[in-house]
């Protein structure tokens, strides 16, 4: 019986041939790059040989002991050997607690000739305590009336948190990623017992106190002329199905110039998050490729800027699938990055960055524009290898695009920075209580980015914003931005 590819022409057979051939090469490279997801580093930059042998899991016993007589040895020499002329600098600003040692025995016959010091840096646990005010009443001797001082605005009424406390849980939580459970613990360590519920109530008001300094952000942001924009997800509670959480979405802004970040919440990845934000935007827009940053980078009055990050990821994944072109690639874009960190190491203004990129990057983007031109022709386009280079042959001009002003940069990568601390604490307190919650949360990281950014102690400033935020006239309200706390704090 005849079967049925016997029955095929010799044309139509060579086409499922090519057909199988080319879906072969599509599955091993998605093999190759799955592999490479479970089992390699999550690096951009080249591995080292692929051949290099693995550390062994145990070590023979005569170098254990080997080990641990070198140990012995360095602890015994650390122990005796003199301070070290090269360590780091105490800070001048701590307090300094002085402990006089004299010699031991009668020291009557003896004259003290000098004096040696030395300095440890030391800590205690987070100190509590209970700041009372007292009111005194007066009333006028020969009248009616009394007058009694008056007490200062508090970031809760009749509450009994300070602002210093309330400063601790939001930055423990939303800067250093502790969930308030863990917060309670330290609380409780302390002999202070507090209901996870007050704890929760203290947070919630305290991020509503930030609500007209958010608002003031979110307004100048919408007037920036160069904004990156960036969206990650964010589990919240409140979900239509039973026993579900509902995945939202932080959008973040970042304007590079400035030095600002802004965080927006929206319960959507659609193209509709973005409408209060870039609706009514004009200027340099730099993104990912992800399909709505593209239809609002066709809009008349928007430059759209891709991000070299995101290409030179591409070409890494395609290591597997094809070494020789995905490296000549990336040797191009790591030109292309060697240009910047000259321009960075010179201290160059826009001007002067503007020119040098035309004429040393120009020249690389547009070799590397030629060369993927002839080579995505002969490629398969479902390889990764293929995948690589239709990424950066459909956004050519956007990825050229930072060449038009020398204040524009390379890749999105400020705008990904701002948005690790919601990774890591994802991994830690999971999920938002609410979509209400996870945008009140959307404030403290704005301001906490911001912190990060220009080098702030986001404690300091969060306690100086809440013990002013509810007295400062609103004409002021920008001076308690965090880069503008930083002036007064170095005045």
């Amino acid at each position: 019986m005849e079967t049925a590819l016997e029955s095929l022409s010799k044309e139509d057979l060579l086409k499922v041939i090519s057909s199988r051939d080319e879906k072969i090469d599509y599955l091993e490279s998605q093999l190759a790059m799955y592999k490479r997801m479970q089992f390699g580093q999550k690096r951009e930059r080249f591995e080292g040989n692929p051949n290099q042998t693995e550390l062994p899991f145990q070590s023979e016993p005569a170098e254990v002991e080997r080990q641990q007589e070198e140990i012995k040895e360095k602890i015994e020499y650390t122990r005796t050997r003199p301070n070290h002329k090269g360590r780091a600098k105490l800070p001048e600003h701590l307090p300094v607690e002085e402990i006089e040692i004299h010699p031991e025995g009668d020291l009557t016959d003896m004259v003290c000739i000098g004096k040696e010091i030395t300095e440890e840096l030391e800590c205690e646990p987070a100190k509590f305590y209970i700041r009372r005010y007292i009111r005194y009443k007066y009333t006028p001797k020969n009248g009616d009336g009394v007058k009694i001082g008056e007490l200062p605005e508090r970031v809760i009424d009749k509450g009994i948190p300070g602002a210093g406390l309330l400063a601790m849980i939001l930055t423990g939580k939303y800067a250093d990623h502790l969930p308030l459970y863990r917060q309670k613990q330290i609380f409780a360590r302390e002999n202070i017992q507090i209901a996870s519920s007050t704890i929760e109530g203290w947070t919630r008001q305290a991020l509503e106190k930030l609500e007209p300094l958010y608002e003031q952000l979110v307004f100048e942001t919408k007037t920036k002329g160069y904004l990156q924009v960036d969206e990650t997800p964010i589990k919240v509670l409140d979900s239509d199905k039973k026993g579900a959480a509902h995945q939202g979405y932080y959008w973040v802004y970042h304007a590079p110039l400035e030095g600002t970040v802004l965080f927006d919440y929206s319960p959507t990845r659609g193209g509709i998050a973005a409408v209060p934000m870039l609706g009514n935007f004009k200027g340099y827009l730099q993104t990912d490729g992800y399909a709505v940053y593209e239809k609002y980078g066709k809009k008349k009055d928007i430059t759209h800027l891709a991000c070299w990050a995101h290409a030179r990821r591409e070409f890494e994944k395609a290591l597997d699938n094809d070494r020789p072109r995905a490296e000549k690639a990336l040797l191009m874009i790591q030109k292309l990055y060697a240009i910047e960190r000259q321009l960075k190491g010179h201290g160059l203004d826009a001007t002067q960055t503007k020119e040098l990129r035309l004429t040393e990057s120009l020249p690389v983007i547009n070799a590397l524009g030629k060369w993927i031109f002839e080579e995505i022709k002969n490629t398969l386009p479902k390889s990764q290898i293929g995948k690589a280079m239709a990424y950066a042959y459909a956004r050519w001009d956007a990825l050229s695009a930072y060449l038009y002003d020398g204040n524009l940069l390379i890749d999105n990568n400020l705008v990904e920075n701002a948005i690790r601390p919601v990774a890591l604490g994802r991994k830690n307190y999971l999920f938002a209580g609410s979509h209400e919650a996870a945008q009140r949360a959307a404030m403290i990281y704005s301001f906490f980015a911001i912190c990060k950014k220009h080098e702030v102690n986001p404690w300091q400033w969060l306690k100086h914003t809440l013990e002013n935020i509810m007295s400062i006239n609103h004409k002021n309200l920008k001076d308690l931005y965090p880069q503008n706390f930083k002036k007064l704090a170095d005045l």
